[in-house]
């Protein structure tokens, strides 16, 4: 079999089909005779026929890779066979193959590659319109090694010409693309402000167990999230008798010692509030540990922050009580409060490493004390006020002033769909986001940028250039996603950083995106700056014809293919 295709408009490029591996087996002067005729070597397989490429890469591998070091020949190898598809590209993945066990993974064709030194190709099929299509961009690198590679074994003939030598054009590197910044996590100073000024949305009373006065307030949610003796304090069954302490820790003589109890065994309670509290249910706390009692405040802060700032709780610790072995007893008891005990590995990275945002995940899509739901496309979303208060201003706002959502327990959500909304509220409970694909990046992106949550916003930026930067060329020019309608979306909904990043993105991809339809939608401003920033540039490209018109004068031009 012979294809012929043309490729850079006058290029001709001959693929002869040579089937007999038999060639091999002969001696190293006759396999070269033969091989020196082709500028470049394909070595091509079926993906559906496992044997066969078992052989090659078992039998025949091993004996060409010694030929192909000392010959120098650039490789191509060529996986062959794939099932179309109407939604997208041809695919070469096993999952779209009718038998799992005769079909060749993408991973070994490519290890068989990366052995042999060899460019890697997946083509539907080995005919004309393929060869021209997928052997340009490979073949216009091999080209040029190959004429410098012959020009090296002809010195004097080189030596002679020295003056008509053609050269090619130099093609600088694409423009990096510009970094998109995000901004710091504050869940930390979040949670701290809750602490320090989300009084209205407290449902926990702190009280000394001598004096009986009122330490301070704290919220069920976030206790419940970080320590599993507040879970058993606070969700443990209701009793008239006398309580005895559900959180309990040992001190050195063994003896038990009792930090916390609830108020007469009333664990949730009608008690009028203060002003500025929420009327509602309300869980009281007496706090009989007279160190834990003296130092609350800073043990709620060290919870609240994330449970993981153990020297600054140290440090903080050592000012007030002025006794080292008050704090060590202390910490002792905060360790035994949110169930961590010290161990051999104690060290303050892996302390740090433990808690930290992810305090909050527990309490993500959990009923547990949960004081609103919202209702997304039929789909019920439970959340906890206090959280969404910390994490985001319109949440505050919403629930703080004097709309209808401060007094209802259901809100309704329009304009998002619940996966998105969902995406949302994972990101104010865990800080962290993972969009699926590059929409629904886009939708988060929305979505945050609806509540006002910008370090959620850059964070959706950011995956959407991870998404659309890991796409091969193939994949980017035959794929749904239109990326002009995604600079558009940036552009409305103020993501700035997108915004430039795609512009540069289509002028780095300038020669896919140009032949699109919907590259016609770009405003003049905007296709001038992409015409100023466009790779390959207008002078390479002239540069490139040039130089092709002056090799076809000289001689004809014909790069032959086994």
């Amino acid at each position: 079999m012979e294809y012929t295709s043309r490729v850079f408009g006058d290029v001709t490029v001959v693929v002869r089909d040579c089937p007999s591996w038999d060639l091999l087996d002969s001696d190293w002067a006759s396999v070269r005779k033969v091989l020196e005729q082709a500028d470049i070597l394909v070595i091509k397989y079926s993906v559906t026929d496992k044997l066969a490429f078992q052989q090659v890469r078992n039998g025949y591998a091993p004996r060409l890779r010694p030929l192909l070091r000392h010959w120098g020949v650039p490789v191509i190898l060529v996986a062959v066979g794939a099932r179309l598809n109407d939604e997208g590209p041809p695919c070469t993945c096993p999952l779209c193959a009718s038998d799992w066990s005769s079909c060749v993974p993408h991973s070994e064709g490519l290890q068989l590659s990366r052995d042999l030194g060899a460019t890697y190709l997946e083509l539907p099929s080995l005919n004309h319109v393929f060869v021209g299509r997928y052997f340009g961009s490979v073949l216009e690198y091999f080209m040029i090694q190959c004429l410098k590679h012959k020009a090296k074994e002809r010195p004097e003939k080189r030596r002679g010409n020295k003056v008509n030598e053609l050269r090619p054009p130099h093609l600088e590197q694409p423009a990096r693309l510009p970094p998109i910044r995000v901004e710091e996590s504050s869940f930390s100073q979040d949670m701290q402000w809750l602490l320090e000024r989300g009084v209205q949305f407290a449902d926990v009373a702190f009280y000394a167990g001598d004096s009986g006065k009122e330490l301070g307030w704290a919220h069920a949610a976030v206790l419940c999230a970080v320590s599993p003796y507040f879970r058993q304090l606070l969700l443990g069954p209701k009793t008239r008798e006398r309580p005895q302490s559900r959180c309990v820790c040992r001190e050195r003589d063994g003896g038990p010692h009792s930090l916390l109890s609830t108020w007469d065994g009333a664990i949730i309670d009608d008690m009028p509030r203060s002003e500025g509290h929420l009327t509602g249910r309300l869980s009281r706390l007496v706090v009989k540990d007279p160190l834990l009692c003296m130092c609350l405040w800073e043990t709620l802060m060290f919870i609240y922050r994330g449970a993981w700032e153990w020297d600054h709780l140290q440090e903080a610790l050592e000012e007030k009580l002025k006794n080292s072995l008050a704090v060590a007893q202390l910490m002792e008891r905060i360790r035994s409060l949110i169930g961590r005990e010290r161990g051999p590995r104690d060290t303050p990275s892996a302390r740090a490493a433990q808690l930290g945002p992810q305090t909050l995940v527990n309490l993500f899509n959990s009923p547990l004390y949960s004081d609103v739901i919202f209702m997304v496309q039929g789909s019920v979303l439970p959340a906890h006020r206090a959280v969404l208060v910390a994490r985001c201003d319109v949440m505050a706002a919403m629930f703080s002033g004097k709309y209808a959502e401060a007094r209802s327990r259901v809100v309704p959500i329009h304009g998002v769909s619940s996966d998105t909304f969902l995406s949302f509220l994972e990101y104010l409970y865990t800080d962290s986001c993972c969009p699926a694909s590059v929409l629904q990046a886009m939708a988060v992106l929305v979505c945050a940028e609806m509540y006002q949550v910008k370090r959620l916003q850059h964070l959706c930026e950011v995956c959407v250039c991870a998404y659309l930067q890991s796409m091969p060329s193939r994949e980017l020019s035959s794929t749904g996603i239109s990326v002009i309608r995604l600079l558009r979306r940036a552009k409305c909904h103020n993501a700035e950083q997108l915004y430039v990043w795609l512009l540069h993105f289509i002028a780095n991809n300038y020669l896919i995106f140009s032949h699109k339809p919907d590259f016609l939608e770009l405003s003049e401003e905007e296709r001038e700056q992409v015409e100023r920033l466009r790779w390959p540039s207008r002078g390479y490209l002239q540069e490139l014809s040039e130089y092709q018109q002056r090799r076809r004068k000289l001689r004809k031009s014909r790069c032959i293919v086994m």
